[in-house]
């Protein structure tokens, strides 16, 4: 009887944008369960809160129904172990995210060898998008409609929003 395979795609998803997205629906239809699992790290100062960005994962993730999400601290290869998880999804847009991720890929076998690392290189149209690159735009008043779902969109907005004078 096979086992049901369940893989984890993990990041700090601040903000989601449509790389994320994209990659949420491959893993979807590439395994049986996934979980998107949000870093939480007490040293960094993301732009939203945890409840925030988890909120909006399970919005844009509502239509693939083997997805759930969830959250971590510590060491992802030790969270993978405790879900029973057999994968680790990660998102390539460039060369140089390779040599990092395969340095890592290389560490979690070691540690845990019976967790696989599986690489999706990011569709062209997302390969030059980034977190960050949606967060500055978006702290500028610009257009992020083509890099992040509309719920995001939206949440950006209302966090950039500048109170009126009056």
């Amino acid at each position: 009887m096979a086992q049901d395979l369940l893989a984890v795609y993990a990041g700090s998803f601040d903000p989601l944008t449509f790389g994320h997205l994209d990659l949420i629906e491959r893993a979807s239809k590439l395994f049986d369960h996934v979980i998107i699992a949000i870093g939480r790290h007490p040293t960094k100062k993301p732009l939203f809160t945890y409840p925030e960005r988890l909120d909006l994962l399970r919005e844009v993730s509502r239509p693939f129904p083997n997805v759930r999400v969830d959250s971590f601290e510590g060491l992802l290869i030790d969270y993978c172990q405790r879900m029973g998880a057999r994968a680790i999804v990660r998102g390539l847009r460039a060369a140089t995210d390779f040599e990092y991720e395969l340095q890592i890929a290389h560490a979690n076998a070691d540690m845990v060898p019976g967790v696989d690392t599986v690489f999706l290189p990011t569709r062209a149209n997302y390969g030059f998008v980034s977190a960050s690159l949606v967060r500055e735009i978006a702290s500028h008043g610009g257009d992020v409609s083509h890099y992040a779902p509309p719920v995001v969109c939206e949440a950006l907005r209302a966090k950039f929003a500048t109170p009126s004078k009056g």
